[in-house]
């Protein structure tokens, strides 16, 4: 039985391959991760925003209704939107 040989073109066919599997799968968990967590952040962030509405109205009865607009605006910026609602309607007096 002959040994095989290996020679610097069958090592290069055999490691060229498993390298660029590697380097996709480490490019890929590092923009997964970041985008798994931009995703999360934004979702907290829109929970936490409803919960705010809600905890306004509730405890401080600010009277600040559940419209789509202020549904939509606080889903896509949370808290942010939530702040400036608030400081439309009862500083400035906007319907909103």
């Amino acid at each position: 039985m002959a040994n095989p040989v290996l020679t610097l073109g069958s090592l290069a066919s055999i490691a060229l391959p498993i390298v660029i599997i590697l380097i996709v799968l480490f490019v890929l968990f590092k923009t997964g991760r970041f985008v798994l967590k931009y995703v999360l952040g934004v979702i907290v962030n829109s929970i936490l925003g409803f919960f705010a509405i809600y905890l306004l109205d509730a405890v401080f009865s600010i009277g600040i209704p559940f419209t789509w607009p202020i549904i939509i605006a606080t889903a896509l910026f949370g808290l942010p939107a939530v702040g400036t609602m608030v400081i439309l309607h009862v500083l400035g007096g906007v319907a909103l």
